[in-house]
């Protein structure tokens, strides 16, 4: 899509150098992976972005899926991170963000399925907040260990959180750093990204927060930096470094709800004809097979040439 076809080819044409000692730190062109729990349906990718894939360069995406509990108990993670514009190991830091992210959501997996259960929103916010500065600490802690500018072994991150019970249709929304998250509703894109405003000086409790409901009927909450209590779920870290996006929101039957990487979110953002595409692919009465999925996301538009991580959860 776009006025010309995209400068690349549009299938995989090198790989990224190999060490013969070190095979495990290969990262696949793509990864796929989908799911059904309660009342939504799970699909989720990661793509090497044509511009990586003609460099032979790794994926500086990663993409982690998880299952914590079982039952109605049970909770669903989907996480991704986007490691460091030309930084070497950006794809192992993106890879350990994950890894590290979901270590701590799992061991608190039941506190976290309770307090959604109960819209415990304020628990929610100052606990994944904390967890999530946890995981930015190691990933500094892991840059002075190498020797290298924090700044270069570093990741965005971005979750979310799903409860398996049929009766809950709270989803959870949180991370660091740039990307996108829209609801798709009655075939019409809502671009729901919370935004984060720098505060200067002493942060004042509330400032710039939306209204706790919408006219729709949805329940909203941001976090614009501001210190949070102390944590349900682990000690506290070292001050936050970046600016913390935290949303849930109750979906209506229908619904699709979408988490992307910066880039899936930039094109999506700015040619309003993939937009359309998506929206009538993704309006039918049943989800997208995995097949379908990888196809739909790996649409191409001239001048996007990113590595691209998509989770969309469709709403039965």
């Amino acid at each position: 899509m776009g006025s010309r076809p995209p400068t690349y080819d549009a299938e995989p044409t090198a790989l990224p150098a190999a060490d013969p000692d070190d095979l495990g730190d290969l990262v696949a062109d793509t990864v796929l992976d989908g799911a059904r729990y309660g009342s939504c349906t799970l699909r989720a990718v990661s793509l090497r972005g044509d511009s990586a894939r003609y460099r032979g360069e790794p994926r500086r995406d990663s993409l982690l899926t998880a299952r914590f509990g079982v039952g109605e108990q049970a909770l669903l993670l989907v996480a991704m991170a986007t490691g460091a514009r030309a930084a070497p190991g950006a794809h192992r830091a993106a890879a350990e963000a994950c890894i590290w992210i979901g270590r701590a959501v799992g061991r608190s997996h039941l506190r976290l399925v309770e307090d959604i259960r109960a819209g415990r929103r304020g628990d929610l916010k100052s606990g994944l907040h904390r967890l999530t500065d946890r995981t930015l600490g190691k990933l500094r802690a892991g840059a002075a260990e190498r020797g290298v500018d924090p700044e270069e072994y570093a990741a965005s991150l971005r979750c979310l959180l799903l409860s398996a019970d049929p009766e809950c249709r709270t989803r959870v929304f949180f991370g660091v750093g740039p990307g996108g998250l829209f609801r798709l509703r009655d075939g019409e894109w809502q671009d729901i990204e919370p935004q984060v405003v720098e505060v200067r000086g002493e942060p004042v409790l509330g400032f710039g927060s939306p209204p706790a409901e919408t006219p729709e009927g949805d329940r909203l909450t941001m976090d614009l930096g501001i210190p949070t209590l102390p944590s349900p779920y682990e000690p506290a870290p070292e001050p936050p470094r970046e600016p913390f996006r935290f949303r849930t929101s109750v979906a209506r039957p229908g619904d699709t709800l979408l988490m992307c990487s910066g880039g899936f979110a930039d094109p999506l953002r700015g040619e309003p004809e993939l937009g359309e595409y998506l929206a009538d692919r993704w309006s039918r009465t049943e989800p997208p097979g995995l097949a379908a999925f990888l196809a739909d996301s790996q649409v191409r538009v001239k001048g996007y040439a990113d590595d691209r991580t998509v989770a969309a959860v469709w709403e039965a």
